[in-house]
């Protein structure tokens, strides 16, 4: 099942496709708190899973770093990411791709698109308060 695939079932399964109500109606604590320079980050412990958020993010970065470690809960809930880029060798760059890639598909479904016939990808971005990155990750024409 591809990306835009389990984002559909998920949205469908819970009715929401507001990654802070996925993760509630998905037993998923988000925690807001001081991070730094760290956006955000997932992990589990004794099988609960948390998104942690830096609180002083921008209500849509927040909103958008919710749904990209969102992705990694479900993508990939028993990888450690910061342990596998501090410690090891292994190229996290597909984690990060498939969590932006899902985070995408959540926040801007094709539906939403649609609304926007003619507007340029910069356009639409400004439109729905997101960065045309994340845009540019969705997986257009396919699904």
């Amino acid at each position: 099942m591809d990306i835009k695939e389990q984002v559909l079932r998920l949205t469908r399964r819970h009715g929401t496709w507001d990654p802070f109500e996925l993760a509630e109606k998905m037993n998923i604590l988000v925690v807001l708190e001081p991070l730094g320079s760290i956006n955000g980050y997932y992990n589990q412990c004794y099988r609960q899973k948390f998104i942690h958020i830096n609180e002083s993010l921008e209500p849509q970065r927040q909103r958008f770093t919710c749904a990209h470690e969102l992705g990694h809960a479900v993508l990939h809930p028993k990888a450690n990411t910061p342990f596998l880029r501090e410690n090891t060798l292994f190229c996290i760059s597909r984690l990060e791709i498939e969590a932006n890639r899902f985070a995408a598909e959540l926040l801007c479904p094709d539906e939403l698109l649609q609304e926007y016939p003619g507007y340029s990808l910069s356009q639409i971005a400004r439109s729905l308060g997101l960065r045309e990155e994340v845009l540019a990750c969705k997986q257009l024409g396919e699904g």
